[in-house]
């Protein structure tokens, strides 16, 4: 409004009823802009958004330690390989000083008797109850713990159902999501394996040994081609097109600035660019023919 006013004012003073008009439509354009970027951040309630979008990173980030703490000591005592576990997550997000102490804190209260596991993921639900990106997350980065030393122990698949449950995700999605990231497990640990046999190679060979070698690569590269689909969520009988479909429908989810525009942490988005990376990693391959 005020532009408007001004701009017909001052026009008016140097063009008189032609300038009036022409500082009223300048006016105007100058309100619509204002209106706009005022709105980009919420008109006056955007001035809170910032703390509470704080508040939420900070229970997303407190509660995940904590439930990972929770998992890790669900067989009685926290392993060796759990703590191992725990301090990679910390490292791959760059933890340091007081963020990495209060992970630490968030990950021993996980540990207590006293802990609530459906009070504490019921808290991160209810704050990002529309937010089914991160949840999911939630849920992978729990998995992720749970898998720490290559397999899942009954009592760790109690809890990541739980876990699920208390999310509001499905038990048939809880399935798919776990078959996902045995997929990723695996898929890792065969190109790691490729790429260990490639370095190893010598330049001299026997025929005999070329033809054998060739045999296991050709049975390497059809298992790789098998977790590969698996890691888009697909059977050994997808198509190209449906391929590309789960390909970007994985990527959206996984996005790590939409996930911190929707409340990740950002010491987190590392963990989402990881996800990203094997999505990628896994539709590559695929795309080169593996």
């Amino acid at each position: 409004m005020w532009g408007k006013l001004l701009g017909t004012c001052f026009g008016f003073m140097f063009g008189r009823f032609i300038g009036a008009a022409l500082g009223f439509y300048l006016g105007h354009m100058f309100d619509k802009s204002l209106k706009q970027d005022f709105d980009k951040v919420g008109g006056f309630q955007g001035f809170s958004k910032g703390e509470e979008l704080h508040e939420r990173q900070a229970l997303f980030f407190s509660s995940c330690f904590a439930v990972m703490g929770h998992i890790a000591k669900s067989n009685g005592r926290v392993s060796e390989v759990h703590i191992q576990a725990a301090t990679a997550f910390m490292d791959e997000m760059q933890l340091f000083g007081e963020d990495r102490k209060e992970a630490q804190r968030a990950f021993t209260a996980g540990k207590e008797s006293d802990f609530s596991l459906k009070e504490s993921v019921r808290d991160v639900r209810e704050a990002f109850g529309r937010r089914f990106d991160l949840l999911q997350l939630f849920l992978e980065i729990q998995i992720q713990m749970a898998y720490s030393d290559g397999h899942l122990a009954e009592h760790e698949q109690v809890l990541l159902q739980q876990v699920s449950k208390y999310l509001g995700i499905s038990q048939t999605h809880y399935l798919f999501i776990i078959k996902r990231y045995q997929a990723e497990f695996q898929f890792r640990q065969q190109r790691q394996s490729e790429h260990s046999r490639r370095q190893q190679q010598s330049s001299q060979h026997r025929h005999q040994q070329s033809h054998s070698r060739a045999n296991s690569s050709e049975h390497t590269q059809a298992v790789s081609r098998t977790s590969a689909l698996a890691v888009l969520g697909l059977e050994s009988t997808a198509n190209e097109k449906e391929i590309k479909k789960a390909y970007r429908k994985l990527m959206s989810q996984h996005h790590p600035d939409k996930l911190v525009s929707q409340g990740l942490p950002p010491h987190m988005m590392e963990l989402a660019k990881k996800k990203s990376q094997e999505i990628q990693a896994a539709y590559e391959y695929l795309k080169k023919g593996g």
